[in-house]
């Protein structure tokens, strides 16, 4: 399944610790983690936190992390090998929205069909199937299979989404019930800040669709309207496998990653009329530049 962005520098400082040959009881200070990997600290504490939780580190008594007394003992080899399990199921699910785009999987699947079209096993393809389900584009049929739901399929129905968001996205940031979620988007805004700083050059379609899709459903829920938000939500379930299609302009991504840290900084400072201006001007570029992948 995708890592977000903060399971992606867990993975990061966990080979950097294996590769350093850190003792039990080194401290790893968030600031020099920050340096090393050019974000800011707050992705570097959630991603000690992962950590923690997998005891490859431990609080340490005087604040902040150290490596755990009993750390697992992989090795780099081991550390690379959930990397690269991580990866065939990144690969699988983005296999199988291929082929759903391109027809050559009806609307109804069983488990032991993609086990023998995809080569994984059933406990892969769970984990996959799992994660297909929480994003709305397949369900279970009740007693047998699977069935796929429907999505966007078509260049002028993409099209006509991104129109769609044209008139609700901007809008809610002016509506008179918009309370702003500062938690929310500060946490956002660390994901975009790795990904800006070097994240988007590696990150896969489905990592960059969850972070810019998190960020944009975000605002639309400080809206305050439940139409506003619903809408969205539902939009984006249609549109994601369009999204994981296209080719990924490396440097088209990190320019809308720096407008989204702009546009979230006008919210936070209180400029609503410009953040909204802002959305405008930002969704029109992405629809342009979407539109001539």
């Amino acid at each position: 399944m995708a890592r977000a962005l903060a399971d992606v520098l867990a993975t990061n400082i966990h080979q950097h610790i294996t590769r350093s040959g850190m003792a039990p009881g080194t401290r790893l200070p968030e600031r020099a983690l920050a340096e090393q990997f050019n974000v800011s600290r707050s992705p570097v504490r959630e991603a000690l936190k992962r950590l923690a939780s997998q005891a490859v580190v431990a609080a340490h008594p005087d604040g902040g992390y150290a490596v755990a007394d009993d750390a697992p003992s992989g090795t780099e080899a081991d550390v690379l090998e959930e990397v690269d399990n991580a990866d065939a199921g990144e690969e699988t699910y983005l296999a199988i929205a291929e082929d759903r785009l391109a027809g050559k999987l009806g609307d109804r699947v069983t488990e032991s069909e993609l086990m023998r079209r995809y080569g994984v096993t059933r406990a892969q393809l769970n984990a996959v199937l799992r994660r297909m389900v929480q994003e709305g584009w397949i369900e279970r049929r009740p007693g047998h299979g699977w069935q796929f739901q429907s999505v966007l399929t078509s260049s002028e129905t993409y099209r006509q989404g991104y129109r769609y968001r044209l008139l609700i996205e901007a809008a809610g940031i002016l509506e008179p019930t918009f309370q702003l979620d500062r938690d929310g988007l500060l946490r956002c805004r660390a994901e975009q800040e790795v990904l800006a700083n070097g994240g988007v050059r590696t990150a896969s379609p489905a990592a960059l669709f969850d972070a810019n899709s998190r960020l944009h459903e975000t605002i639309a829920a400080c809206s305050g309207n439940l139409f506003i938000l619903d809408g969205l939500r539902r939009l984006d379930r249609l549109r994601r496998l369009m999204e994981y299609r296209k080719a990924v302009d490396r440097d088209q991504a990190e320019r809308r990653c720096r407008e989204h840290l702009t546009l979230i900084d006008l919210l936070l400072a209180g400029q609503r009329d410009a953040a909204a201006d802002f959305m405008r001007l930002h969704l029109r570029s992405a629809a342009r530049e979407k539109a001539s992948d």
